[in-house]
């Protein structure tokens, strides 16, 4: 039996708006310092402009799809073998790539220049819902890792 103990998951309460599990995540991740108000604000404004950009009639429809392609499948791990390191590549749970997605989003619409974090958000989020910008960029570099690192699969344990 082991003697660690596991980490249990907190249950999200959906945001007010949209009464969805994954937008209340993705509002948890933007937020700073505890501002909770000023987050909502920021991801309800991009997805209206957001959706506006994509001719969508559902926002919330239109980020999950965004989202969904900004999911990486396959990633690489360091494992020591013998004195040498192997990049090994191996597959991500579900909850693993929803959040390294939000995370990417998050990050390339912070780091655009000269724009809100609103206007950054939206604009990434239009990129990610054509599969195009740095998010699905940064996926597909991910993947190319992997599957240049395949011979090293049978290191997976």
């Amino acid at each position: 039996m082991s003697r660690r103990r596991r980490a249990t998951k907190r249950e999200i309460i959906p945001d007010p708006l949209y009464n969805s599990h994954v937008l209340a995540k993705f509002i948890n991740k933007i937020m700073k310092g505890g501002k909770k108000t000023t987050a909502r604000k920021i991801v309800y404004n991009a997805l209206e402009k957001f959706a506006k950009r994509v001719k969508a009639e559902d926002p919330l429809g239109a980020f999950e799809q965004a989202l969904e392609n900004c999911k990486p499948s396959l990633e690489v791990k360091s494992r020591r073998i013998g004195g040498a390191t192997y990049q090994v590549p191996i597959e991500i749970p579900a909850d693993r790539r929803t959040s390294m997605a939000m995370k990417w989003l998050i990050n390339y619409a912070d780091t655009k220049v000269g724009r809100s974090m609103e206007d950054g958000l939206a604009s990434e989020l239009a990129d990610a819902f054509q599969n195009q910008g740095a998010a699905i960029k940064k996926k597909d570099d991910t993947h190319r890792m992997a599957e240049a690192n395949r011979a090293f699969a049978h290191y997976k344990w």
